[in-house]
C-alpha cells in the first residue's frame, strides 16, 4: 500500500493499492521532489472517472509502469473534487500546452510546481494516435537529465500565462446593465439547438445555469428566453439522460439528442437540474417539470444521502467493469419483464427501440416523443400519462434492484450540499413538502456540525475524517444556500450563519485589487492562488460570492458589501454578454442588481395567520424577491429587513414592501397584499 491509505477521499482509496507510490497532494511530496531533484507526475481525477478508471487499470497497476515511475518521478494523485483550485490552476496550464483538457489529467511539474508537459489519458501501449504512457515517461525523464535548459525555459513561459490568466483587470467604464441582460440573451437564442434542444455538439452538457437565467428574464416579460428555458427542460425530460427508472440525471450525452448518456450521476447536477425544473414547473404550472423535479430530489433522497443528513458526490458510471451496465436493458429481458402483450405494445409505442438508443448492444429507455406529445398521441391528460408509465416501468425498477449497483463516491463536499440544500429548501416552500424542507434542514446542521471546526469550515467529510480547508466556492454556495433556508423557515439561525460566513469569507478570500480568490491567504501549497470566474459544471466561486453578498446586503442593509459585489460586476458584464454559458452565474446577479427588488419583511403574532401570504407568494417564481420573517418584537440578530420596522402592536400579521430599504405603507390584510401582485 502507498501514502494514500489515509485518504479522505474515495478516489485516492481507489489508488491506495497501486504499485505506484503515490502522495497526496501537500509539502511531503513537494519536499520530496526539491530535494531529489525529481520532476512531479501529477494525476488528477475523480472517482466517478470512467476514463480514469481505464487508466488507473492500464497503466498505474503495471508493474513496469510503476517502476520506472517511482524511480525517476515523485507522483502525485489528486482527487479534483477534493482539490478544486490544484485542478483549475493545471488543467488551464495543460490546455494552453495542448489545446485540450479533461480527465484523467496528467501533468508534469518542476519540483517549483510550474507545468511543462501533459495531457489527458495515456494508454499502455501506442494507440488512438497516442503514444504510450511509458514512452511520455522516458521522453521526460530523458529531456529532464539532457535539456533541463528547454524544459524550466518553457515552464516559465507557461508559468507567466497562468499568471496574466489569473490577474483581473477591472474596467474603469460604467455599464449598462440592461444591455448585458438583453444581448446574453440573444446570444443563448442566437447559438441555441431547436432541433435537439439545449446547447453546443455531441457531447452535449445540461445547462442549468444558462435556463436559470433565462427564466430570471422571463420574469420580465421575455417570451423567447422561457420559450428557449422551456424547450431545453422538455428536450432533457423524455429519458436517455435522465434516468427514468431511479430518477436523477447522468453527466451528460454522448450524442446531440439527449440519447446515450455518460452514465456517472453526480450531486451537482441534479441539485441544479431540479432547482431549474421547479422553476419551469413555478413558471408555466407545466406538470412534466414538476414530475421531474420531484422525481430527481427523490432519487438524490434515496440513493445520495447519508443517514445523518449529508448528501454523497456521486454514483459512478460503471458497475461490474462495464460502463452504463446498470441502467441498460437487453431486449430479450425487457421482453420477459414486461411480457403481457398489451404491455409490451404499449412499451414498444412509448419508447424509441432503434439503433440511436443502443448503448454496447443494450437499450437506454427514451420516450419516443414528449410526454405532452405523448399525451396529445394517446388523447390523455398529461396528469394521466406520467402516472401511467411510470406503473409500466415499475417492473424495470424492480429488475433493476437486484443488480449489482455502481460504487458511491460517499464524499461530502460542502459547495455541492449546498447547491442541494438550495433545491430542497426551494422545493420545501413553493411545493409545500415538508419532506424537501426537512432534509435542507439536517443537511444544513450536518455541513454546520460536522464541517465547521475549529473557526473554520472544511471543504468534505468522509467517515468522520476531514478533508482540507473550504475554498471559496464552498464558503459562497453555504451562504447562498442557509440564505434560501432562512427564507423557507424564517430560522434566524440560518441567517446568523450566514453573516459570520461571509465576514470569514472576505477574510480569507477576498483581493483587494477586485474579486476573491479561490484559496484562502493561508494556504501557500499552491505558486498562484487561482481566481476562476468562469463557470463550469457549477457556479464559479466569485459569481457565488458576488450573489451572496448581494443577497445579505438586501437583508441585512450592509451597503458596503452591495458596492464590492456592484463593483466587481461592472467589469466582467462584457465577457458575460459574449459568453453568456461560461458566465450565467455572474448573469444572476447582474440581473438583481438591475432590479427591481422586492425586500418583503412579514411580522406577527400568530405565525398561522402568516400561512395565506406565504401560500400565495409562493405560488410564482419570483428571482428577485428578499424575504424575512419574525414574531414580535424581531431577535437582534434577525435581518435589518424586520428589524428596521415597528408594527402595530395590535395587527396578527404585518407585512412591509421594500426596493432597497424604500418601503411602502405597511399592509395589514390579504386583500390588500394580494393586489400588490
Amino acid at each position: 500500500m502507498n501514502r494514500l491509505q489515509r485518504s479522505a477521499s474515495p478516489y485516492l482509496l481507489q489508488h491506495a493499492n497501486n504499485p505506484v507510490d503515490w502522495y497526496p497532494w501537500g509539502e511531503e511530496a513537494i519536499a520530496k521532489a526539491r530535494r531529489e531533484d525529481k520532476p512531479i507526475f501529477l494525476s488528477i481525477g475523480y472517482a466517478a472517472c470512467h476514463w480514469c478508471h481505464v487508466m488507473a487499470h492500464e497503466c498505474f497497476e503495471n508493474e513496469q509502469i510503476a517502476a520506472y515511475l517511482n524511480s525517476h518521478f515523485v507522483p502525485i494523485k489528486v482527487d479534483r473534487e477534493e482539490h478544486p483550485d490544484v485542478d483549475t490552476l493545471y488543467m488551464n496550464a495543460v490546455i494552453a500546452m495542448s489545446g485540450q483538457g479533461g480527465w484523467p489529467l496528467s501533468v508534469f511539474l518542476t519540483p517549483e510546481l510550474e507545468p511543462f508537459y501533459g495531457g489527458t489519458y495515456f494508454p499502455p501501449v501506442p494507440r488512438y494516435g497516442l503514444p504510450s504512457f511509458l514512452q511520455v515517461l522516458q521522453a521526460v525523464h530523458l529531456s529532464w537529465e539532457q535539456d533541463r535548459e528547454s524544459i524550466q525555459t518553457l515552464a516559465k513561459k507557461v508559468y507567466e500565462h497562468l499568471r496574466q490568466t489569473h490577474t483581473w483587470q477591472p474596467s474603469p467604464l460604467p455599464t449598462d446593465l440592461e444591455i448585458a441582460l438583453t444581448a446574453a440573451t440573444s446570444e443563448l437564442e442566437r447559438t441555441y439547438d431547436w432541433h435537439h434542444g439545449g446547447w453546443g455538439r455531441a457531447p452535449k452538457f445540461p445547462q442549468p445555469l444558462a435556463i436559470e437565467f433565462l427564466f430570471t428574464q422571463a420574469t420580465r416579460g421575455n417570451k423567447r428566453a422561457l420559450s428557449l428555458a422551456t424547450h431545453a427542460l422538455h428536450a432533457m425530460a423524455n429519458g436517455g439522460i435522465f434516468d427514468l427508472i431511479g430518477g436523477g440525471f447522468h453527466r451528460y450525452s454522448t450524442d446531440a439528442e439527449w440519447c446515450i448518456p455518460h452514465f456517472e450521476k453526480m450531486l451537482y447536477d441534479n441539485a441544479q437540474l431540479a432547482t431549474v425544473y421547479l422553476q419551469g414547473y413555478l413558471l408555466t404550472q407545466d406538470e412534466v417539470f414538476r414530475f421531474i423535479t420531484e422525481r430527481t430530489l427523490d432519487f438524490i433522497l434515496n440513493e445520495l444521502t447519508h443517514p445523518s443528513g449529508g448528501f454523497y458526490s456521486s454514483l459512478d458510471a460503471d458497475s461490474e467493469g462495464e460502463e452504463g451496465k446498470f441502467y441498460t436493458w437487453a431486449i430479450d429481458e425487457l421482453k420477459t419483464l414486461l411480457g403481457e402483450t398489451n404491455v409490451w405494445e404499449q412499451f414498444t409505442q412509448t419508447f424509441r427501440l432503434d439503433d440511436t438508443v443502443i448503448h454496447d448492444g443494450k437499450i437506454v429507455l427514451k420516450a419516443q416523443l414528449t410526454w405532452s406529445e405523448l399525451a396529445q398521441r394517446q388523447n390523455l391528460p398529461l396528469s394521466d400519462v406520467l402516472p401511467m408509465v411510470t406503473e409500466m416501468i415499475s417492473p424495470l425498477f424492480q429488475q433493476r434492484q437486484r443488480r449489482i449497483r455502481p460504487a458511491t463516491d460517499d464524499k461530502i463536499i460542502v459547495a455541492w450540499n449546498a447547491l442541494a440544500i438550495r433545491a430542497f429548501a426551494l422545493a420545501g416552500r413553493h411545493l409545500e413538502d415538508p419532506r424537501y424542507l426537512s432534509a435542507a434542514q439536517n443537511a444544513a446542521n450536518f455541513i454546520l456540525n460536522e464541517l465547521y471546526r475549529e473557526q473554520r469550515l472544511h471543504r468534505l467529510w468522509r467517515q468522520g475524517a476531514l478533508g482540507p480547508y473550504a475554498r471559496l466556492e464552498d464558503y459562497a454556495a453555504l451562504i447562498l444556500a442557509l440564505l434560501e433556508l432562512y427564507q423557507s423557515d424564517f430560522d434566524t439561525a440560518w441567517f446568523k450563519w450566514a453573516i459570520n460566513l461571509a465576514e470569514e469569507m472576505i477574510h480569507l478570500f477576498q483581493d483587494t485589487s477586485g474579486g476573491f480568490f479561490d484559496t484562502p491567504f493561508d494556504d501557500t501549497t499552491l505558486p498562484l492562488r487561482s481566481k476562476e470566474i468562469q463557470d463550469s459544471a457549477t457556479p464559479s466561486g466569485n459569481a457565488l460570492a458576488i450573489q451572496a453578498l448581494l443577497t445579505l446586503s438586501l437583508l441585512e442593509q450592509r451597503d458596503s458589501w452591495y458596492s464590492l459585489a456592484q463593483n466587481n460586476l461592472s467589469w466582467i458584464s462584457t465577457a458575460c454578454q459574449r459568453y453568456p454559458l461560461g458566465f450565467a452565474a455572474f448573469l444572476r446577479s447582474i440581473d438583481i442588481v438591475q432590479g427591481p427588488v422586492q425586500q418583503i419583511a412579514f411580522l406577527w403574532h400568530d405565525f398561522q395567520k402568516v400561512k395565506p401570504y406565504l401560500r400565495y407568494l409562493h405560488r410564482h417564481y419570483r428571482p428577485r424577491t428578499m424575504l424575512a420573517g419574525s414574531a414580535i418584537p424581531p431577535a437582534p440578530d434577525a435581518p435589518y429587513l424586520v428589524r428596521a420596522h415597528l408594527p402595530p402592536s395590535e395587527t396578527p400579521v404585518t407585512v412591509f414592501m421594500c426596493d432597497r430599504f424604500v418601503c411602502l405603507r405597511p399592509i395589514t390584510s390579504f386583500e390588500d397584499f394580494v393586489e400588490l401582485f
